[in-house]
């Protein structure tokens, strides 16, 4: 009985063994393999935040990209503003012209060289009107009268012209007085009416004195009737023949009219 037994145990042993190691082995095995799954869930954890971090990043340069975008100028608003300056820049520059135009020399008068002082000058307190009566600017007779509708003759440059003025005579250093209120609108050097003092009286109405020297006022002055505005000077060489004179124009609205349907008798 005991020999048989013997063999019986040993076997036993080795199966405990066997199973021993077997079981090490699943142990080893399920390790390994918890090990494995462990490491591969790490990595898909960190691949997953990863692209989580890249897509979050990208939003926030798409959202800095539109915000550049739309905080930008637009180029056809700038366009048009510059368009618009530009325009009110021309109309401005139109009107500078206009207004410089408007207050030239005198009409029918030789392009002036020389200094022009201008001023708008404001006809509020003056009202010149068809009812009104003009002061003889000079004690002097009349050389030459208005005419516009039919030329008459200049002697001293020998042809016929149109007249818009009345050529007063008179003596160098006579004085020269405002024929009504007005404001001084202007004092221009001109090459035929020599220094020439432009008045505004009002309502359109404007009163050219031409051929003076030693002008008493500025541009801007508001002066009386019978204000002494200048002196008579020497004539333009447009007047060597006439002499000394004093050239008395009159417009309505830049329009020359006759002096003497407004002239005192």
């Amino acid at each position: 009985m005991n020999k048989r037994q013997k063999p019986s145990k040993s076997r036993r042993g080795a199966g405990i063994t066997l199973a021993v190691c077997f079981v090490a082995a699943a142990v080893m095995v399920g390790t390994y393999t918890l090990r494995n799954y462990q490491e591969a869930r790490q990595q898909e954890q960190a691949l997953a935040e990863e692209n989580a971090r890249t897509k979050e990043k990208e939003s926030q340069e798409e959202a800095g990209s539109s915000l550049v975008i739309n905080t930008e100028e637009d180029p056809a608003d700038g366009a048009e503003q510059e368009t618009q300056g530009s325009s009110t820049e021309d109309a401005a520059g139109e009107s500078a012209d206009s207004q410089s135009g408007a207050e030239a020399v005198p009409q029918g008068s030789a392009s002036g060289t020389g200094a022009s002082s201008q001023t708008s000058g404001g006809a509020g307190n003056v009202n010149f009107s068809g009812e009104s009566i003009l002061l003889w600017p000079v004690d002097g007779n009349v050389i030459m009268n208005y005419s516009m509708d039919k030329t008459v003759y200049f002697s001293t440059l020998d042809q016929y012209k149109y007249n818009p003025a009345l050529i007063i005579s008179g003596a160098e250093g006579d004085q020269v007085i405002s024929s009504t209120t007005g404001i001084v609108k202007s004092i221009d050097e001109n090459a035929q009416t020599g220094t020439t003092v432009n008045i505004d009286i009002g309502n359109g109405y404007e009163l050219f004195y031409g051929q003076l020297k030693d002008v008493t006022v500025n541009t801007g002055d508001y002066v009386e009737a019978k204000t002494v505005i200048g002196y008579v000077a020497q004539p333009t060489k447009y007047y060597s023949v006439e002499g000394c004179n004093v050239y008395f124009e009159m417009r309505k609205d830049g329009q020359p009219v006759n002096p003497m349907d407004y002239m005192a008798e």
